[in-house]
């Protein structure tokens, strides 16, 4: 697992903004760590989509128990899934499956680069949504939680959102422009503010699929 960065330069520049400042105090210093194996939590993400989490977990891992050292790889998931149909018990619809499987290729055939650290965050997103059943969602969530990118502010995200509106005291959803200006003073360390305003309002800002 890669060391723990220290977020203090951007917990320092967040800390002139009383709402930041106040919600730092509850939750304490920021958590994020960058993740491996790239590929198994892309392939978790798709297997999480439009399921409960604890549903997706379960399959997931029943999916994992297919490989060696319940790790899954590009190539070896070309070679199960190639034959056409799912494994049983795994709840891998056809449509999932024919997504893994371009995600696998994408990495097989360096669409997705193994090497993704001299990418910028708009190559990262472009390689990750050219991959059927993956949106900029997903891929702005793996660059907040598995690259650790720091300046990143999905604006899309709802549950973002929410806690902005709640913790801004606004009257609706503010919308992507209101997002944008919002956050302008806190680059370029959005993706901590976006992390402890998850926090505040779920308590649950470490897992993302």
């Amino acid at each position: 697992m890669p060391s723990k960065p220290s977020w203090s330069l951007a917990e320092k520049h967040l800390h002139g903004d009383p709402v930041l400042r106040r919600i730092r105090a509850s939750i304490g210093p920021c958590r994020l760590t960058p993740q491996r194996d790239h590929f198994v939590l892309l392939c978790r993400a798709i297997y999480s989509q439009q399921i409960s989490s604890k549903v997706a977990k379960v399959l997931f891992a029943r999916f994992c128990d297919h490989f060696p050292r319940k790790r899954p790889t590009p190539q070896r998931v070309l070679k199960l899934l190639a034959r056409g149909k799912s494994p049983k018990s795994c709840g891998l619809s056809r449509q999932k499956r024919k997504y893994l499987i371009d995600l696998a290729r994408h990495f097989v055939d360096g669409r997705i680069p193994t090497q993704l650290a001299n990418k910028t965050d708009e190559e990262i997103v472009e390689a990750l949504t050219a991959v059927n059943g993956i949106g900029r969602w997903t891929a702005e969530m793996f660059l907040i939680f598995v690259l650790n990118r720091p300046d990143v502010w999905p604006i899309g995200d709802l549950g973002l959102r929410a806690a902005v509106q709640r913790h801004f005291k606004l009257p609706e959803h503010p919308t992507p422009k209101q997002m944008t200006e919002l956050a302008e003073s806190w680059r370029p360390y959005r993706t901590i503010a976006s992390w402890y305003l998850w926090r505040a309002v779920d308590g649950d800002a470490d897992e993302w699929t």
